[in-house]
């Protein structure tokens, strides 16, 4: 090939959404019996470390616009797991709060994140290697942020 730069295998960017879907994937089986989807799980655990918080901090939180996470929030809203309340100091802010079904479920889902790592383990070899790599990927996640002069610095 004439631009060697541009052979799939040379890039870093289809490794990165190779891995995000794929890790996506692996939540599949563990999720669809409490009924969520990824980015769902995502929110709840957002809440579960701060319950009652406003949709804003929310999508900076996850780094998504505030116009992906609103349908979202709709959805978990109609399956009871949270509800959206007007801001008490702006009446346009929404804050999000977990319902009882939404706090229960983190009981459900305690067991998620370690099922997941038995998973990798059985085919990558051990926790300590994956664990490695999150500063390394919070490193590469800082520095795309400041590259895009990102908001969700």
């Amino acid at each position: 090939m004439e631009y060697e730069q541009l052979k799939l295998d040379n890039q870093l960017c289809f490794r990165l959404y190779t891995a995000a879907r794929l890790t996506t994937g692996a939540y599949h089986p563990y999720l669809e019996p409490l009924g969520l989807t990824y980015p769902q799980y995502l929110v709840l655990l957002v809440l579960w470390e701060k319950d009652r918080q406003p949709v804003n901090d929310i999508a900076r939180r996850l780094m998504l616009e505030t116009n992906t996470v609103t349908p979202l929030l709709q959805r978990m809203e109609k399956a009871g797991l949270i509800v959206r309340t007007k801001g008490q100091e702006d009446s346009r802010q929404r804050i999000v709060s977990l319902t009882k079904k939404g706090i229960e479920m983190r009981e459900q889902a305690k067991h998620i994140p370690e099922c997941l790592a038995t998973d990798i383990i059985k085919t990558t070899g051990s926790v300590e290697e994956i664990m490695q790599m999150i500063p390394m990927l919070d490193k590469l996640i800082e520095g795309l942020k400041q590259t895009n002069n990102n908001k969700f610095k």
